[in-house]
């Protein structure tokens, strides 16, 4: 069992059959949860966006564990023939992986939130739908929830699904998931923001829609 300091980054190693995946494990002091991460394609523990995010949450004092889905040398194949891009299942099945594993005896009673971004949307659908009794909440940015298909109906976990006011063809995506979840599902739309929140502020607004949803969703420790 790992021990983490409060209010510090440590780098963890995630074992996962046959492979390890490298994380990012922030824990702040009175933690609220542990939010999730889960990136798209040609992202990992440190993409600038969702480190950008995870800072946001933790000074709202939730824990955050970004990883890589991938490894390097699988990266590199997906680059090549992006055979583990659109494949969510398998980035599904990596995510709950992590989620058993970050779920440690001194972290246990944290309630677990997911933010996904890209195809990590979709995956962090999938994910939430097979562990109903564990996945409290879920954010997607700028997200493919409609990659999750048929498993859509079964998630429990309250959604929020946020997409940038200038990226149309994912908004109408995102449309056609929200129709197909019967859990509390809203969509946000970031007016001005394109499908990576370049856009300056825009990005303060994914952290703050992200954020007021965790607070809202994750079960309060001292009402429990």
């Amino acid at each position: 069992m790992t021990t983490f300091t409060f209010n510090k980054e440590h780098p963890v190693m995630i074992p996962c059959e046959d492979v390890m995946l490298n994380g990012l494990f922030h824990l702040p002091a009175n933690a609220k949860g542990i939010v999730i991460f889960a990136h798209g394609s040609g992202s990992g523990r440190l993409s600038p966006r969702n480190q950008f995010v995870a800072r946001e949450l933790q000074t709202a004092h939730f824990a955050t564990l970004l990883f890589d889905l991938l490894t390097q040398e699988e990266e590199q194949l997906d680059s090549l023939t992006a055979g583990y891009r659109f494949n969510i299942p398998f980035l599904a099945k990596r995510l709950i992986i992590a989620t058993e594993w970050i779920q440690q005896a001194e972290l246990k009673q944290l309630p677990i939130a997911y933010f996904g971004a890209s195809t990590g949307g979709a995956a962090a659908l999938v994910a939430a739908a097979q562990l109903k009794n564990l996945i409290k909440a879920v954010v997607s940015r700028g997200g493919r929830p409609d990659l999750a298909g048929l498993l859509l109906p079964v998630v429990e976990a309250p959604t929020l699904l946020i997409v940038g006011g200038e990226d149309e063809q994912v908004i109408l995506l995102n449309e056609i998931a929200s129709k197909q979840l019967k859990c509390v599902n809203e969509i946000a739309i970031v007016n001005g923001a394109t499908h990576l929140f370049e856009e300056p502020g825009k990005l303060e607004e994914v952290s703050e829609l992200a954020k007021d949803w965790f607070q809202k969703y994750l079960p309060s420790l001292r009402r429990a």
